[in-house]
């Protein structure tokens, strides 16, 4: 079959949610993707943070291939090895005290709310309690997950969401405050928001929040689905201030392929609050997904990955702040290690559409910013490479506004 005959299968096929772009991938060896016809891609954007290691990583798939061999399910009625000690690990990575292994990043959110509106209710027995979120912020597609998404475009459809969110500003804190009451019982951001334009929380931000969180007995919930992980140049982002949440969702490149979450929480808010029968999954946490957190975990230890980052993070940085100096219509570049953005006065579609023509794949985030997040084994020699293929498309851009 060609590449258009299997377009025209998925169009007739699959449920249009996606405006897929008009290529077939087939196979993938490091930073690089092929598709059907065999055409080579340079991987910029990692399935959208997920392949850290890289694609087809030989140590990652073979203990996957053995974990096959010996079990793939249980579901959570019994123990497994794989989960004990996918877990053991995540705490000592983390710092946080117990785990709860989830399918993907928005059911993690979702157990994260209803831990944090169960913490409130068995402190006072109350049912209205309010949570504050960020406008701009991206969490999920499910109902929770997008009732706490900061942009009413994706909840507008769906309306009524769940209630008693409130939504604040990133990075303003009278913001924040101006939306506090006697009902609020968590506060939920991003700490690098992703959807939302690559921008960081400030670590005078997040401490005052920390703070009022601690004040007022509410429970603080980071999301790092998408900067966590080493992305960030820190396992997790909030480590670079030292602002430990009460609950912190990840997902991702929690388990580089294999469809993986879990949230994780502070022992107090464990023992305060999701109880037997409170939340379940029948696939989260079973042997083959816990194996890939597992091995992942080990990997990034065994080869200093977050090292890595720091260190080839520099010479992306340097080339994309050369890009926002030459191209007058990129305002600004912001990010951390290796979730960066180029911010445009225009929408970037045909930028991004120009560089998949010449073998380059990236994402936005938004209409007017390119998402820089590719696979966190990147070398010097890749970035110079996507910068080639990127200033031939910025130059085409120029022209094309003369």
């Amino acid at each position: 079959m060609s590449m258009q005959d299997y377009i025209d299968g998925a169009e007739s096929a699959l449920l249009h949610t996606y405006n897929r772009y008009q290529i077939v991938f087939d196979h993938a060896d490091g930073v690089y993707m092929y598709d059907i016809e065999g055409k080579k891609y340079l991987d910029f954007y990692a399935g959208i943070a997920v392949f850290a290691l890289g694609h087809h990583y030989k140590d990652y798939d073979d203990a996957l291939k053995e974990q096959i061999d010996k079990i793939i399910h249980t579901s959570n009625y019994y123990y497994n090895v794989p989960a004990i000690e996918a877990a053991m690990k995540l705490k000592k990575v983390s710092g946080m005290d117990r785990v709860f292994y989830t399918n993907s990043g928005a059911e993690a959110v979702e157990g994260a709310l209803k831990a944090a509106r169960k913490y409130a209710f068995l402190r006072d027995g109350h049912t209205d309690h309010e949570i504050i979120a960020m406008n701009h912020s991206f969490h999920g597609r499910t109902f929770g997950a997008l009732s706490v998404t900061g942009n009413a475009h994706y909840r507008e459809a769906f309306e009524p969401m769940i209630g008693n969110i409130r939504f604040a500003d990133l990075n303003d804190i009278d913001s924040v405050k101006a939306q506090l009451s006697e009902k609020t019982c968590a506060i939920i951001l991003e700490t690098i928001q992703g959807e939302g334009g690559i921008i960081p929380a400030e670590e005078g931000f997040l401490k005052e929040i920390r703070r009022i969180c601690d004040e007022k007995d509410i429970l603080l919930i980071l999301d790092e689905i998408q900067c966590g992980m080493g992305r960030s140049g820190y396992m997790f982002a909030w480590q670079e201030y030292g602002v430990k949440p009460d609950i912190m969702t990840c997902a991702k490149a929690l388990g580089c392929g294999v469809p993986v979450g879990a949230f994780l929480m502070t022992e107090k808010v464990a023992a305060h609050s999701l109880v037997a029968g409170d939340h379940g999954t029948t696939y989260g946490g079973n042997p083959l997904a816990c194996c890939a957190i597992n091995k992942v975990l080990d990997l990034y230890e065994e080869n200093h990955i977050i090292e890595h980052v720091n260190q080839v993070a520099k010479h992306l940085t340097e080339v994309l702040d050369d890009f926002a100096a030459r191209y007058s219509f990129v305002t600004c570049r912001r990010g951390k290690g290796l979730m960066q953005g180029l911010v445009f006065d225009r929408p970037v579609a045909g930028v991004i559409g120009r560089a998949l023509e010449k073998g380059l794949v990236l994402i936005n985030a938004g209409t007017n910013i390119i998402r820089f997040i590719p696979p966190l084994v990147i070398t010097d020699e890749n970035i110079d490479e996507m910068a080639a293929i990127l200033e031939e498309c910025m130059k085409e851009e120029a022209s094309a506004a003369r």
